[in-house]
């Protein structure tokens, strides 16, 4: 919904476009359900931005977005008394972003206060900007103040915690927990929330060429790259549009994060007895993993079964993995069905099971405001019929990996660990010794359990379990 004052016109002064588009950025998630990584790109090109413009809008926008909880803490603590719920929704992200623009990206004060007092007179209307102006200047009376002030005002060092890093509060628990779990402290989970509020760099993966070309097409583009944290096949893109390159669009690499090549290669990789020449992607789409999958396939010789229930998804699996159509089959159905129609048919199987996405928030800076705790018991129910139809598909002495990307314990450690338990079968393979041989630098397993963190593991917050079948 257009929330703009339609009877205001600015009189002098325009809007800065870069901080109108991160205005709509946000007014498009809030509003609409937009998601931010879609909606940006979009509202660039419509309003022409590039180069240091497009990158504040980004910046803005994307900064804004994760740490939200933070600059709403301490809106409301100067608004005089009035309630956030009371303040009109649109008034609420402009107040949002010039308090990232105060405190985080450390805008001259005068600066921020203009371009959001501007801002406000064009697109809501002229009497709200002195609303706009008091608020943003006690704001910035405190600047350098408010960690303090909000860790005094915290009952707890958790409530504490969500505000300044800005999760919800049940995240930062579960975290916590999982931290306790997987083997760490629950103190680290500040480290957590910290590497989930750095935009993290964009990882490619070379498919059907090497990475040595990759580096030259980068090169040729003018595009900067750093050296991989995780994988030695991938490139981090330090800035610009990845999908410029003909590579990435003709899907002879991809952009995927280093978590999600560890999980391809670890499929692909882990020892293996009898025959390898039929493998199982139970949960294809969009079909990043099972592009990855085609390129180890293809070295060996195996062809891939790529199972997805959404008709559009499915049709994302096959531009995906376009190079290796003649050694990926798809099929458009349920994965609970699989191991009844297909039973002992697959030497390896992969389960990237649908999950709350926990671990991805760093990518999805507003995805952290959408889930909810409830969610969860849903998604385990699914997770478990996934995991035992893969594991009856999987051919006795075959290698399944179930992956989620979250490390909420219900949806890792709690659906393995019951499947274990209903199956005699099956038995757990510690990963990281294949980890050690496939990624830079070997990763801590905890009671034969891998999850990946983005702060020591500088991917997504992946877990990994992997069980082999013993003949009955």
């Amino acid at each position: 919904m257009d929330t703009r004052n339609s009877s205001w016109r600015p009189r002098r002064d325009q809007s800065d476009p870069s901080r109108l588009v991160a205005y709509d950025v946000l007014r498009a998630v809030h509003e609409d359900g937009a998601y931010a990584n879609l909606i940006l790109p979009q509202l660039l090109r419509k309003a022409r931005l590039s180069g240091r413009d497009a990158a504040f809008a980004t910046n803005l926008a994307y900064g804004t977005l994760r740490l939200q909880g933070r600059w709403d803490a301490i809106i409301s603590r100067c608004t005089q008394g009035r309630e956030l719920s009371d303040i009109d929704p649109e008034l609420l992200d402009i107040l949002r972003l010039g308090a990232h623009q105060l405190l985080e990206l450390e805008t001259p004060p005068h600066a921020a206060l203009y371009e959001m007092v501007t801002l406000t007179r064009n697109e809501l209307s002229q009497n709200r900007g002195g609303f706009v102006n008091a608020v943003l200047r006690r704001v910035d009376e405190k600047a350098g103040q408010w960690e303090e002030i909000l860790h005094k005002s915290a009952a707890t060092q958790a409530e504490f915690l969500a505000m300044w890093h800005s999760h919800p509060r049940w995240i930062v628990e579960e975290f916590e927990r999982s931290l306790e779990a997987n083997g760490r402290m629950a103190s680290d989970v500040e480290s957590i929330l910290a590497a989930n509020n750095t935009p993290p760099k964009v990882a490619l993966v070379p498919r059907d060429v090497t990475k040595r070309q990759l580096r030259r097409a980068l090169v040729s583009e003018g595009l900067e790259y750093a050296q991989p944290a995780l994988m030695p096949n991938a490139l981090l893109l330090e800035s610009g549009d990845p999908h410029q390159l003909r590579m990435i669009q003709s899907g002879a690499a991809g952009v995927q994060d280093e978590g999600s090549q560890l999980i391809a290669a670890l499929l692909a990789e882990a020892p293996l007895s009898g025959s390898d020449n039929l493998w199982l992607d139970m949960c294809a789409g969009p079909g990043g993993k099972t592009a990855t999958l085609a390129s180890y396939a293809l070295e060996r010789g195996a062809r891939i079964h790529a199972n997805e229930p959404h008709e559009h998804r499915l049709d994302l699996v096959a531009n995906a993995v376009d190079p290796f159509a003649d050694l990926v089959d798809l099929r458009l159905g349920t994965g609970e069905s699989i191991g009844e129609e297909e039973p002992n048919a697959y030497d390896r199987v992969l389960v990237d099971a649908p999950c709350s996405g926990l671990g991805s928030l760093r990518r999805r800076p507003e995805s952290r405001w959408n889930k909810h705790p409830e969610d969860i018991l849903e998604l385990t129910r699914l997770q478990t019929q996934l995991l035992t139809s893969a594991f009856k598909a999987l051919r006795p002495g075959g290698i399944l990996l179930y992956s989620t990307c979250t490390p909420a314990l219900a949806e890792t450690r709690g659906v393995v660990q019951a499947f274990l338990d209903g199956n005699p079968q099956a038995s757990l393979i510690d990963p990281a010794p294949t980890v050690a041989q496939v990624a830079l630098r070997p990763v801590d397993s905890h009671q034969g359990m891998m999850q990946l963190w983005p702060d020591t593991e500088q991917s997504d917050a992946m877990f990994i379990a992997m069980v082999s079948k013993m003949a009955s």
